[in-house]
């Protein structure tokens, strides 16, 4: 039986990564969490097959901003696979704490590097952000390994953690498979994210913030978007890259373009409501922050994999689990 060490396992998408590995194989899961303000324990016990599969999870409480004791090594034990998914990720956060990103997703990823370098494994798989190539432009999409154009500190600090992923590759031989994805979304997420942060403002009948720019005359001729992918998707993604993913190349996880807007015409839809929104013009309130990102996803296509999850569905899905849910709210 094969042991998966997962950094972040008590985060959004680590807690889905953590369901996807239960239901979907027979492997046994370690994850290291700090459990910040964005880890909750929560969020596995609130996992359907908890109760029944609980006993092939182990929890290790470290921060890996620091270096690995020996306890801690030992309480790790042996493994097979590393997903590195633990990391900052607030962008607005980034603007005010640089230094705490590049701590905790540079000198972070250079310590799990460490720990993999030292106690071996079969892959040890990177998870990286749309966001380290920067802005396309109308229907353009990044490929993988184009050049890195980080925007924000965020960004800068993901673009930096996966040229060390790189570097103990080339010098170490770790072998590491790189991910690049997009906007997570799925039950369980913190209301800081756009999803359920909109979820919350139309219950509460307050105004969204709709990013957009705008001409000398006030009208709208751009409109933020993104590309959106359930979590459960992008971690039975991770989960078949265990498999069949080559080590020393890149893969980007891909889901689905719409604008902010058009994602919360959906979710209002969903709930009955419409949408009260707030039109600001993008740079004047963000100048860090991209008005597009977009990744091709022709690679993980070609090798075999396609989302199981469509949008539509699945982001009804949330919000309906969301709305009966509202703790997480």
């Amino acid at each position: 039986m094969k042991n998966i060490l997962l950094t972040g396992g008590a985060g959004f998408i680590g807690s889905h990564t953590v369901e996807e590995i239960l239901t979907q194989t027979d492997m046994t899961v370690t994850i290291i969490d700090r459990l910040s303000y964005a880890g909750n324990l929560h969020r596995l016990t609130d996992i359907e097959c908890w109760e029944k599969e609980k006993s092939r999870v182990r929890f290790v409480y470290h921060d890996f901003r620091s270096e690995f004791p020996f306890f801690v090594k030992r309480l790790i034990g042996e493994i097979d696979y590393i997903i590195h998914m633990g990391a900052e990720t607030h962008v607005y956060n980034s603007f005010t704490q640089p230094r705490l990103f590049a701590q905790s997703n540079v000198n972070g990823t250079i310590n799990m590097l460490e720990l993999a370098k030292e106690i071996g494994c079969e892959k040890f798989i990177y998870v990286g952000t749309d966001e380290v190539y920067g802005p396309v432009i109308g229907d353009q999409l990044h490929k993988e390994g184009e050049p890195h154009r980080p925007s924000n500190p965020y960004a800068a600090s993901k673009s930096g953690a996966e040229a060390f992923v790189h570097a103990y590759w080339k010098s170490f031989n770790v072998p590491v498979v790189f991910t690049n994805t997009m906007n997570n979304f799925a039950e369980r997420q913190d209301r800081e994210k756009f999803i359920p942060k909109t979820i919350y403002n139309i219950y509460n009948e307050n105004p969204i913030d709709i990013h957009c720019e705008m001409n000398e005359k006030g009208n709208i001729t751009d409109i933020s978007s993104r590309c959106w992918i359930h979590a459960r998707n992008h971690a039975n993604a991770l989960v078949y890259l265990l498999e069949n993913g080559t080590t020393g190349e890149r893969y980007n996880v891909v889901g689905e373009r719409k604008n902010v807007e058009e994602i919360a015409d959906m979710i209002g839809k969903t709930m009955n409501k419409k949408p009260d929104k707030n039109f600001i013009p993008f740079h004047s309130y963000s100048p860090g922050h991209d008005m597009h990102y977009g990744l091709d996803g022709t690679k993980m296509k070609e090798l075999g994999w396609k989302p199981k999850l469509d949008l539509h569905d699945s982001l009804e899905k949330t919000v309906k689990w969301i709305l009966d849910h509202k703790e997480w709210l």
